[in-house]
């Protein structure tokens, strides 16, 4: 699901008056993250219909489990070169604007499918709707990373992701349910109109937030491939960020095609129907409202480390488990286990960015991080579905489960396993 977000720097003249992060009002209390907050909130309400409704349309035009990974990997590799550059462009740019702008992008490429839709199924548009979307939502999402902060303070980091990722997630526990319904009522096309009208509240909403000026100038333009070996320097010179890097890039290409595996898993092998789909999303969404809600508790007490290496090793478990599982609730609570602890796994891992690189470089490094870790995702979504659609999802669940648990203990032998000791 994509997320929404604002601006750093300045806004029409408007600058929030920075509160010290010594005396640190309640979240819910600052008027611009509240705002902010809520148009996260409703835009990933409407995203989950998205996340649904494009594996379901190519699913019942071509039956094929490996043309929905095709999608998904052509999707995911469009962010992977979109990441390269993303960083460069948030650290240059107005990110206000570019977030409003990457919002309007996105409304109107996706609000043509379902009016195409109307004159018969068109796969080959999803081909080329899907990888722009995909690309303009990883600027975006390298914007709404570096904006974080200048919403809240570095100390309240941890909370404000937990909250935004839990409201976020409960908005995803109504969509797939309402998803399903609207799928197998009036068909998927449909859903993902109401995607494409959520971007334009997220747009709306972006407009009317503030956010604190940067503390710092402006990064001197030294020429693109200079900025883009900025942030890979940062990375390889921080043993945390450098170790988690090289562990996300084995579990970004073993994960990224799960929910193709789920869908073809509960509507193949199990013979339910779309409503069936939506409803196990949203409880699977329940799960990662749990993990948002906890992660900032658990981490203060258990420290950084143990807190990411224990819910990778969990995500593993659940994987492996989900292909196997022949009833629904059963893949649903191996879902909610699973996107539980991936939330608390990214939501650690995105605070520890914010909190350790210097706000000028916050978007190269994010965008750095994010290029090299999920650069054989898409690779690995199509191997994945191409794997399962012959050999059978449980066995491939398996294996790719299995591998994630090896991540896990992996981290131990590296500077994650000491990271932020209570």
């Amino acid at each position: 699901m994509a997320c929404k977000a604002r601006r750093d720097g300045e806004s029409d003249g408007r600058t929030a008056s920075p509160k010290s992060d010594d005396e640190p009002r309640p979240l819910w209390r600052q008027r611009d993250f509240a705002v902010f907050w809520a148009a996260q909130t409703l835009s990933v309400l409407g995203d989950s219909f998205a996340l649904i409704a494009l594996p379901l349309l190519v699913l019942e035009a071509t039956g094929s489990l490996a043309r929905m990974g095709l999608l998904t990997a052509v999707g995911g590799a469009a962010s992977v070169v979109a990441a390269v550059f993303a960083g460069v462009v948030v650290d240059r740019v107005d990110r206000r604007r570019l977030l409003i702008g990457c919002d309007l992008v996105r409304m109107v490429l996706y609000g043509v499918i379902p009016l195409v839709w109307l004159f018969g199924p068109r796969v080959w548009l999803l081909y080329a709707v899907l990888p722009v979307c995909e690309a303009v939502g990883m600027l975006f999402a390298v914007g709404y990373v570096t904006v974080v902060r200048s919403l809240v303070g570095t100390g309240q980091l941890t909370e404000a992701n937990g909250r935004l990722n839990a409201t976020a997630a409960a908005a995803g526990v109504l969509g797939p349910v309402c998803a399903g319904v609207v799928a197998a009522w009036t068909g998927p096309a449909t859903a993902v109109g109401v995607d494409a009208a959520s971007f334009g509240v997220s747009a709306l909403c972006t407009y009317f937030v503030r956010f604190r000026s940067r503390l710092a100038e402006a990064p001197e333009r030294t020429g693109l491939w200079r900025d883009l070996r900025t942030g890979v320097a940062f990375l390889r010179g921080h043993p945390v960020l450098r170790s988690l890097t090289l562990l996300l890039f084995v579990f970004s290409f073993l994960t990224l095609g799960l929910n193709d595996l789920v869908i073809y898993h509960l509507k193949h092998d199990l013979g339910h129907d779309d409503g069936t789909v939506g409803t196990v999303m949203a409880v699977g969404a329940l799960g990662t409202i749990t993990g948002a809600l906890l992660v900032a508790r658990v981490r203060r007490r258990l420290g950084f480390g143990a807190v990411w290496t224990g819910s990778v090793a969990l995500c593993g478990l659940a994987f492996a488990g989900i292909g196997w599982a022949r009833d629904v609730p059963a893949v649903a609570a191996l879902c909610a286990v699973f996107l539980a602890c991936g939330g608390m796994a990214g939501t650690c891992s995105m605070s520890l960015r914010q909190e350790v690189t210097p706000e000028p470089l916050l978007g190269r490094v994010t965008s750095a991080f994010w290029t090299l870790h999920y650069s054989a995702a898409p690779i690995g979504a199509a191997v994945l579905t191409w794997a399962a659609d012959r050999q059978g999802t449980a066995p491939v669940g398996l294996v790719a489960g299995g591998c994630c648990v090896v991540i896990a203990v992996a981290a131990l032998f590296t500077p994650v396993r000491r990271a932020g000791r209570p």
